[in-house]
């Protein structure tokens, strides 16, 4: 029974694959009709994907092209205005090397200028330039004080009438200049009646006047004259520098505001002091031919007190400010050239000359102002 069920199915089997076999022939063909339309499918799609695809690269290369054609574009932009800009840069290159150029050249011109001053003979002549070797040189140690200018004693006349009478004329006022045996008034004597001339025992200046015409006088002073061709500087001394100042010392006066300046005299040196102001008194003796010292000026004075050996000295005159610094014209064979140098001791002869000068260099003393006249002329010039 078994034997029959198992082969009743293997038949059963055989038969449904026998039946499964024939069909499948078909659908292979199918499979391959299926494949041959997808391959003509995919024939006909080609020339569409070609065409799609010519146009998409044809896109893409036209993309690229005009990319292409914008890079070189861009580039040939960027190529132009770099062109358009060389000759901008080379306009501002040009331009900036002309400036520098005349930069350099306008600061040759200046330092040419600068160490080049030249005169003419006739300019040096006319402007007196004194030239001497910069050397060593004394100095002078001094003592500064101060004091007053004051009528030398000695030479001050009061005038009186020889008899006792009446004023008939008065013939000069005060601050009349007057020479020794000019009349300055008449009187007529009580005693003979007669007029008699008042006479000027000295040269000098009317200070004083106290008569009128009219007047009686009885031997009292008429006038005062005053020689002042010479004067005394009284000048205050304090107590602890009256070991330094002697009679004979060298004494260099000048006004407050530095408008004059005499040599004098240690005449007198006061051994008593001032109980005001317990200052001693030394006094100088001056020269006033010219009459420029008058009584009352207030001054001062240098007394030279010693002495100190300088290495390196330049006359004091020989100093000018230029541009704020203390320099002199040194003479080379180029013509005149400023130098700034540095100054140590000086006592208004001669300036210790630190730095700037070596020994033997020709400077300009005298007449160092014209130079300092003509440099700025020179710049000024320069400048327009």
């Amino acid at each position: 029974m078994k034997t029959i069920t198992y082969s009743a199915l293997l038949l059963t089997l055989g038969l449904a694959l026998t039946a499964c076999g024939k069909p499948n022939e078909p659908a292979h063909t199918d499979e391959e009709g299926h494949a041959h339309d997808d391959a003509k499918s995919h024939s006909e799609a080609e020339p569409h994907n070609e065409s799609e695809g010519h146009h998409e690269g044809d896109r893409h290369e036209s993309a690229g092209e005009a990319n292409h054609t914008d890079e070189k574009g861009h580039a040939h932009d960027d190529a132009e205005g770099h062109s358009e800009s060389d000759p901008h840069n080379e306009r501002e290159d040009h331009s900036e090397g002309d400036r520098h150029e005349q930069g350099e050249s306008g600061h040759t011109e200046e330092e040419g200028h600068a160490e080049a001053l030249n005169l003419s003979a006739e300019a040096r002549a006319a402007a007196g330039l004194v030239i001497a070797p910069a050397g060593p040189a004394m100095l002078r140690e001094t003592l500064s004080l101060y004091g007053v200018v004051k009528p030398n004693p000695e030479r001050v006349a009061s005038v009186t009438a020889r008899f006792p009478g009446m004023v008939r004329s008065v013939n000069v006022q005060i601050g009349d200049t007057v020479k020794r045996g000019q009349s300055l008034a008449t009187v007529e004597s009580n005693e003979s009646l007669q007029v008699y001339t008042v006479s000027s025992p000295q040269g000098g200046v009317v200070t004083e006047r106290f008569t009128n015409p009219g007047e009686q006088v009885q031997g009292q002073p008429l006038f005062t004259v005053v020689d002042l061709s010479t004067v005394w500087v009284e000048l205050s001394l304090f107590p602890r520098d009256r070991s330094l100042v002697k009679v004979g010392q060298n004494a260099r006066v000048q006004t407050a505001d530095r408008g004059s300046t005499s040599e004098g005299r240690i005449v007198f040196v006061s051994p008593l002091s001032v109980s005001a102001t317990q200052s001693l008194t030394a006094r100088v003796e001056l020269e006033n031919a010219d009459g420029r010292w008058a009584p009352g000026l207030y001054v001062q004075a240098e007394v030279a007190i010693g002495e100190a050996q300088l290495a390196l000295a330049v006359p004091e005159v020989a100093l000018q400010e230029l541009e704020g610094r203390t320099s002199v014209f040194v003479e080379d064979a180029g013509g005149f050239e400023s130098r700034v140098v540095k100054t140590g001791r000086r006592d208004g002869d001669v300036v210790e000359i630190l730095d700037g000068l070596t020994a033997g260099e020709a400077v300009v003393g005298e007449g160092s102002f014209v130079l300092k006249a003509e440099l700025g002329k020179g710049e000024a010039e320069h400048g327009h």
